[in-house]
């Protein structure tokens, strides 16, 4: 790597976390070990990392209750997620809460590292973005601090629901492939990502709710398209 990137490692099995610095520390990342979630978020507010890594079954504080207080914080700093867990809702419920991926266990090396490289250079894109206001219909939506207004209503949304309606405006009037969607935002186009995003379409289908001239239409077998029509 051009310069060292000091990530926090938070995890309970002191084998495995031995195991994820060498590994990283030989990729020439800094490394600070967390044992668990209240350690971890010790550790988070001191050094101010620039990725976290944690697990989600540890003791003390477990590893979604660690993102939701970072996320009350730090909106942007990426978030790695390793977990045992398989079922849709627990990795849904980890994107709700802020994390920007996950990677099961057992993983091997190789893939870790290019999951935190592709949060990295995901993370540098978005700061370099120019256009964080959106308008919608009636609705205006802030990128940045994640906040969709409605009137004199307003509603953060989550990390995940930001970045796909981000992109969705974006793209307004024109289909934004799933594919496309998955590989950014997930880092991977399996079926069960493509699960986990169809969650999230149907959670801002309802946010949107409120101005029945705006739609989010499914393409099948394509992506998905966000359009404003006139109601008659």
């Amino acid at each position: 790597m051009d310069e060292n990137i000091n990530l926090l490692l938070v995890e309970d099995e002191a084998t495995l976390a031995m195991i994820i610095k060498d590994t990283l520390e030989d990729q020439g990342f800094n490394i600070v070990l967390a044992k668990d979630g209240e350690e971890g978020l010790e550790a988070f507010l001191k050094n101010r990392p620039d990725v976290l890594v944690t697990d989600v079954m540890m003791p003390k504080m477990d590893g979604f209750e660690l993102v939701r207080r970072v996320r009350e914080m730090d909106k942007t700093t990426p978030i790695l997620v390793l977990t045992a867990r398989s079922a849709v809702k627990d990795v849904v419920e980890g994107f709700e809460i802020g994390a920007n991926d996950y990677l099961k266990k057992p993983f091997g090396m190789q893939e870790l590292i290019v999951r935190i490289k592709s949060l990295l250079h995901r993370a540098f894109m978005e700061k370099s973005e120019e256009v964080t206001a959106f308008e919608i219909g009636n609705y205006s939506f802030d990128s940045v601090s994640q906040v969709l207004r409605y009137g004199d209503s307003s509603e953060e949304l989550s990390h995940r629901e930001s970045e796909i309606l981000k992109r969705l405006i974006s793209n307004r009037d024109q289909v934004t492939e799933t594919k496309g969607l998955l590989l950014d935002l997930w880092g991977d186009d399996d079926f069960f990502n493509g699960r986990s995003l169809h969650v999230f379409i149907t959670k801002l289908r309802g946010k949107l709710s409120k101005d029945e001239r705006i739609r989010i239409i499914n393409v099948r077998g394509i992506g998905y398209k966000l359009i404003v029509t006139d109601v008659k």
